[in-house]
């Protein structure tokens, strides 16, 4: 079997050396893997139509295509940076070895008077124990071996013993029924029975006719009417509902894209929306309940949040870690006079595209005032 050769290396490495130019290509693998990121986000921005060159805008099927060659290569990047880093550790961490031992310098002469003996010096501390070499690789297994001949046919066994008997059968089906015999002679009368029970008593006469009703009294005189009470609370007057049942598409931008709702719209006078239907605006202060649902026709990996008064509601905000379709959140809030409230899409990762389910709500805002 032939053993692998290794170039000579002049002049030799130190081990110095060696881990020097294991962190250089370290640094080079991290370079390379910036230059594949840059190359992966201006694949993006040319198939989103951000960057010249593209004569026709790109279908969404082939934005769909570029996204998910973008997040197969992310993933890819992400497990190579886990090993460099990895690699990295082990050699900044790798334990520092002592030179070699220089040679002995020249006895110097002896002085003219031997000095007194000094005190024995403390015992230097053990050093620390080296680390343990990495495992070497398993060699590979060895060839299969021939098949061994066919050894030669036993005798044959001797004869079992005679089994048990084995149950009775069932029995015979039962013979025919034999002639009937002749009829007996009439047995003597029996005695006369007891007397029977009494029968029920007669229908009742017909009830005679109502006597004529008595002069009515005079009518009492009428009270003083009560004061009205006061108005009761009504605190659901504030009220709104807005929804998007007409499919649209929707450019989902790495700040995030707020979501139309123009149809199917009910508001009270004092909730108003923009001309693009993604800005809701109530205008009496109080506690509200905001709800919302949004349907997508295919799972993706995307986020939704309220947007209030320009700042994202941490509490309504939905961050999935894997991919889906469907996004349904519920708050409590109270909101000053004129608050603003959007529904918002936004990306986990990158920028993409979502498709609202029509013919139905695909996506729905609810704002309730509670107090």
């Amino acid at each position: 079997m032939s053993q692998p050769t290794f170039p000579q290396i002049d002049p030799p490495l130190t081990r110095e050396g060696s881990l020097n130019e294991i962190i250089a290509s370290i640094a080079m693998e991290e370079l390379s893997l910036s230059h594949i990121l840059n190359a992966e986000g201006e694949k993006l921005q040319y198939v989103l139509g951000t960057l010249p060159g593209l004569d026709e805008a790109a279908a969404l099927e082939q934005v769909i295509q570029v996204n998910q060659s973008v997040q197969d290569t992310l993933s890819d990047i992400v497990e190579q940076q886990m090993v460099l880093s990895a690699k990295l550790g082990a050699a900044l961490n790798a334990p520092i070895l002592p030179g070699p031992t220089g040679p002995t310098g020249p006895t110097g002469p002896t002085g003219a008077v031997t000095g007194p003996t000094g005190a024995t010096g403390a015992t230097g501390a053990t050093g620390a124990t080296g680390a343990t070499g990495a495992t070497g690789p398993s060699g590979p297994d060895g060839a299969a071996g021939f098949p061994g001949a066919t050894g030669p046919t036993g005798p044959d066994g001797a004869a079992g013993s005679t089994g048990a008997t084995g149950p009775s059968g069932p029995d015979g089906a039962a013979g025919a029924t034999g002639a009937t015999g002749a009829a007996g002679a009439a047995g003597a009368d029996g005695a006369t029975g007891a007397t029977g029970p009494t029968g029920p008593d007669g229908t009742a006469g017909v009830t005679g006719p109502t006597g004529p009703d008595g002069v009515a009294g005079a009518t009492g005189a009428t009270g003083a009417t009560g004061p009205t009470g006061a108005a009761g609370p009504n605190p659901t007057a504030t009220a709104g509902f807005a929804a998007n049942t007409q499919g649209s598409t929707i450019l989902v931008a790495l700040g995030g894209t707020a979501v139309p709702m123009p149809n199917a719209q009910v508001f009270s006078p004092d909730i108003t929306a923009n001309a693009g239907s993604t800005v809701f605006t109530v205008a009496t202060a109080g506690t509200y309940e905001i709800s919302y649902h949004v349907n997508t026709t295919l799972s993706l990996l995307l986020g939704t949040r309220l947007v209030i008064n320009g700042v994202n509601n941490t509490a309504s905000t939905i961050a999935p870690v894997v991919s889906t379709s469907h996004f349904e959140n519920q708050i409590k809030v109270t909101l000053p006079a004129n608050s603003t409230i959007t529904l918002q899409l936004y990306p986990a990762a990158v920028a993409g595209t979502a498709i609202l389910v029509g013919g139905g709500a695909g996506a729905s805002l609810t704002i309730i005032r509670l107090a």
